[in-house]
């Protein structure tokens, strides 16, 4: 390679910034994906955009008191989550966003990073399974065959 290419190569490096996403559904695997796109934002100065689905759920509030129905949703799990981790990034100096939203984890995944133009979407290498409602398919796979830009993939086991 001579020096012409290698300048080439460099200024293609210096365009290709921008967010950074990740999904979770807090297990154990979704977790290392997380601390890797944690490094990976702090390495090079991007927000982290961390992203968490979930089904809603199918029984009613109804028979809970009044004062209870408010309290017991489908998105509690995944707003205590996406706090949790978001507190933490933001404790390394990292500007995150974080985003909840029903349905396939890996659709939300792609929708997010298609909406903030990202850079890079970061996955594990299994598929998100301890809470089978946050997966429908194969999460890893479905987000690489898709991706709107680059998919890093963390080997997590």
């Amino acid at each position: 390679m001579d020096e012409a290419e290698v300048a080439a190569i460099g200024d293609q490096t210096k365009m290709s910034h921008g967010p950074i996403v990740v999904g979770t559904d807090g297990s154990e695997t979704a977790t290392a994906a997380v601390m890797e796109a944690m490094r990976l934002a702090i390495a090079f100065g991007e927000e982290l955009h961390i992203v968490s689905a979930y089904e809603p759920d199918r029984f009613s509030s109804d028979a809970l008191p009044r004062e209870f129905s408010g309290l017991v949703t489908s998105h509690s799990h995944v707003d205590s989550l996406l706090a949790d981790v978001s507190s933490r990034a933001r404790s390394a100096g990292i500007k995150v966003e974080t985003h909840a939203g029903t349905g396939d984890a890996a659709d939300r995944i792609i929708e997010v990073a298609k909406a903030i133009e990202a850079n890079l979407i970061v996955v594990g290498n299994k598929g998100i399974g301890s809470l089978r409602r946050f997966v429908l398919g194969n999460v890893p796979s479905k987000v690489v065959h898709n991706s709107p830009c680059s998919t890093y993939v963390v080997h997590t086991t």
